[in-house]
């Protein structure tokens, strides 16, 4: 197996993982209007991003990162072995705090790439990140869901499990994330054993590692290396990992050790900054910017030092908060514009970018909910990004994972993905053998392109309600979240797990039993 995925051939498992509706269980529901229908590939955005600083204000924001870095510096908490890397590196190391020359992060991320393949092990679901592509990713770590019976409580692992094969499902989700809720009822140190299973077992889409602890991260990486073979993991990318800046300016040993061994093995670092701005960073758009991209310049070149070409994104989470009670807000117009001016910085230093997704700070997903949502994903998609974390489930400030949410979001990425493709120009988009047919005072319903082309013209969504208000009426008076509940009751029951090797899943289900059997449960 691990030579044909080296060589990009297929394999027997791979070709049968290639069915999107995951058998035939599927593909029926799908012709029933039930199903998720085909899947859909990363997206290749075909227009231009949405600019919001000129080169004087980008060059601007840059010097101030620059002196901030070289002033104030940035504390890499309680990580000797960072440290030291710094200071061979030319670094002024001040006991944890790491004062850097002008342009010396900035010189070492010359090395990272501007674009990779994160491969999934079914290699139709590999995704590329970086240039024109932009990846949907769910939501990720929240402790509590809001589950189907409209209840608030504690995630459990079944519920992990449930999100990872919504994800799976659905069409315009590319990536199967991470942390895509916190299933409070298994040990913490034992987890993400759990957790990274379910990724591999439970869909085919790339996943994301394990970061509360180095040696998680290092479970997370021999976990990767059943699957894909020792030798393709150190020479590819079949991990992105969150790496979280304790902002401002601090860098923690759980982050670093984390990052490092990710770094080392080859495997995809976000380093992002998170920041609620007035609280974590200053209240303005080009202050918080400046912090921005200091800290990820620091944590950034940090993976350069500890294995050159390692691939790394430009992440930033920045939201703002009420100045009365100090609550997060989203879906305002600050944190856009921070999205946007970040992805500028991305860019020129030849950075993927990651930000944004469906974000809200309701407790329901109601009308606030859909607004937030809706203002937020808008700006992620038109400010460039590429990958997007948190694109659907996100509900009450990042607190719980909403299956209806995550449905409706997920109709609302299908939209997003439909709009990313821009304006059709072939002969077939020009439409003029429609409009020379049908000429002045008809109307186009039977004309011969309307025929051919009425299944894909436009966008159909899978949970709104076009239909007349005697007919609403008729079908019960659903209102939108009502539908999504239905929708996703109707995908878990006819889920089917694509296929794994029974020989990786021998070899993975030894290693989480092995690894559980070797500590104690702990809880703390």
């Amino acid at each position: 197996m691990e030579e044909n995925l080296a060589s990009g051939q297929e394999t027997p498992t791979t070709r049968r993982g290639r069915g999107a509706g995951g058998g035939a269980a599927a593909r029926r529901a799908a012709r029933s209007g039930g199903g998720p229908g085909t899947q859909q590939s990363f997206i290749r955005r075909a227009m231009g991003v949405y600019e919001v600083l000129g080169e004087e204000g980008l060059a601007l924001i840059e010097a101030n990162a620059d002196t901030v870095l070289e002033e104030t510096g940035i504390i890499f908490r309680d990580d000797p072995e960072a440290l030291e890397l710094w200071k061979k590196a030319g670094a002024d190391v001040r006991g944890d705090r790491v004062h850097f020359p002008k342009g010396l992060p900035r010189s070492l991320l010359a090395t990272a790439p501007s674009v990779f393949t994160q491969h999934a092990r079914n290699p139709g679901r590999s995704v590329e990140i970086g240039g024109d592509a932009t990846v949907f990713a769910p939501v990720y770590g929240p402790p509590f869901v809001r589950d189907l019976d409209g209840k608030r409580r504690y995630a459990t692992i079944e519920d992990f499990r449930n999100f990872v094969k919504l994800a799976y499902m659905a069409p315009s989700i590319h990536h199967s994330g991470g942390t895509v809720c916190e299933p409070v009822d298994v040990p913490v140190n034992k987890r993400h054993l759990d957790m990274v299973y379910a990724h591999i077992r439970y869909s085919d889409k790339p996943f994301m590692g394990s970061v509360t602890a180095p040696e998680r991260a290092e479970d997370t990486v021999a976990m990767a290396k059943i699957v894909f073979g020792e030798d393709f993991v150190e020479n590819n990318t079949v991990l992105t990992s969150l790496i979280n800046a304790n902002s401002p300016m601090v860098f923690d040993d759980t982050m670093l050790g984390a990052l490092k061994v990710y770094a080392r093995h080859n495997q995809a670092c976000i380093v992002t900054p998170f920041i609620l701005a007035g609280a974590m960073s200053p209240v303005t758009v080009a202050g918080t910017l400046t912090q921005v991209l200091a800290e990820v310049l620091a944590g950034a070149a940090l993976t350069q030092l500890v294995r050159p070409g390692a691939p790394v994104l430009f992440g930033t989470f920045a939201s703002s908060i009420s100045m009365q009670s100090g609550a997060p807000t989203f879906g305002t117009p600050e944190p856009a514009l921070v999205s946007y001016g970040a992805a500028q910085l991305a860019r020129r230093l030849k950075l993927p970018f990651r930000t944004g997704g469906s974000l809200c700070a309701s407790k329901i997903p109601d009308a606030q909910a859909a607004y937030e949502s809706a203002n937020t994903l808008n700006s992620t998609l038109l400010a460039g990004t590429n990958f997007v974390l948190h694109a659907a489930g996100w509900l009450e400030g990042g607190l719980a994972s909403c299956y209806e949410k995550f449905m409706m979001d997920v109709d609302q990425l299908g939209m997003q993905q439909k709009f990313a493709e821009g304006v059709d120009l072939s002969d077939n988009g020009q439409a003029m053998d429609a409009i020379r047919q049908v000429g002045p005072g008809s109307h186009y319903l039977g004309c011969d392109h309307t025929q051919a082309n009425f299944q894909t013209a436009f966008y159909r969504s899978s949970i709104a309600d076009n239909n007349s208000y005697e007919q609403w009426l008729a079908e019960g008076e659903k209102r939108a979240e009502m539908r999504a509940n239905e929708l996703a009751r109707r995908w878990l029951e006819t889920y089917v797990a694509p296929p794994l090797d029974p020989g990786i899943d021998d070899g993975l289900r030894d290693f989480v039993a092995r690894k559980k059997e070797s500590m104690p449960d702990a809880f703390t």
